[in-house]
């Protein structure tokens, strides 16, 4: 979804375990990313969190439970395609961890690991690392 102003805002779930960020791969990309998507039209932060984990990783997320951790925004005219928002998440869920058809695969990686990371989720993993949540 896109923003007001023009910028593109994904919602992304933040699990961390044993010193480790939960990322996915989908088919066909490189790169991991962190878990979670694109707003559809007329949902919330909760709702799109809810759906987007249901449909990449099958599990339940508890919306009541979610706590924002960290928006990262890549500016307008970046080479990463800004502007972009990425409005980060922790919540509790219940289920296994499974990816879905559109993830190839998911992974635990350390903050050592960022260079993994599309632009913008190595900017969140450093502000996990500073903030002393991913050493």
């Amino acid at each position: 979804m896109i923003d007001d102003h023009g910028v593109r805002e994904k919602v992304a779930w933040i699990l961390i375990r044993d010193d480790q960020l939960l990322v996915t791969r989908v088919h066909g990309r490189e790169l991991f990313y962190l878990p979670g998507g694109m707003r559809e039209e007329g949902e919330s932060d909760r709702q799109t969190l809810v759906r987007e984990i249901d449909e990449e990783l099958q599990v339940v997320i508890d919306p009541d439970t979610m706590r924002h951790v960290h928006t990262a925004e890549i500016p307008p005219g970046h080479p990463a395609h800004g502007p972009f928002r990425m409005i980060c998440y922790t919540a509790a869920y219940q289920g296994e961890l499974v990816p879905s058809r559109e993830i190839a695969e998911k992974a635990w990686l350390r903050h050592a690991d960022r260079d993994r990371v599309s632009v913008v989720d190595a900017l969140v993993f450093d502000a996990l690392h500073e903030a002393g949540r991913l050493p």
